[in-house]
């Protein structure tokens, strides 16, 4: 059974950083695309960092691009994102998503692309 667990959320003043890990069991995060999505409060989720299974190309919205970084530990099974100078506009709950994958440099942007996702952590940035 494949599971995605995300960790790492949390309270943050504007300007600071914070790592998300999410977890693959099941399968090697080697034979994953990942992603990670946001849902702001009120709205619907959106995408905000993809990476190959590979893990050798990234894409970012534009909203996080130049603050966030996304990376792939194939040894550890986790992909990360690592948030950096928040904004309160970051305040949202996060998502990482898995699928499988057999092109090593495809990169997947939407949500219906993706077969497996976490339960979601918190981020929340003051001002």
């Amino acid at each position: 059974q494949v599971q995605l667990v995300e960790s790492g959320g949390g309270l943050v003043q504007a300007g600071g950083s914070l790592r998300l890990s999410c977890a693959t069991s099941g399968r090697s995060a080697s034979t994953y695309a990942m992603g990670w999505f946001r849902q702001l409060p009120g709205k619907e989720r959106e995408f905000a960092a993809a990476i190959s299974l590979s893990g050798d190309r990234t894409y970012y919205a534009d909203s996080v691009k130049g603050r966030f970084t996304i990376s792939k530990v194939h040894a550890a099974d986790t992909v990360y994102l690592q948030m950096d100078r928040l904004k309160p506009e970051d305040t949202a709950v996060y998502y990482c998503a898995g699928r499988l994958g057999y092109v090593p440099a495809d990169l997947y942007l939407g949500e219906s692309d993706y077969d497996y996702w976490g339960q979601g952590t918190q981020v929340t940035v003051s001002s």
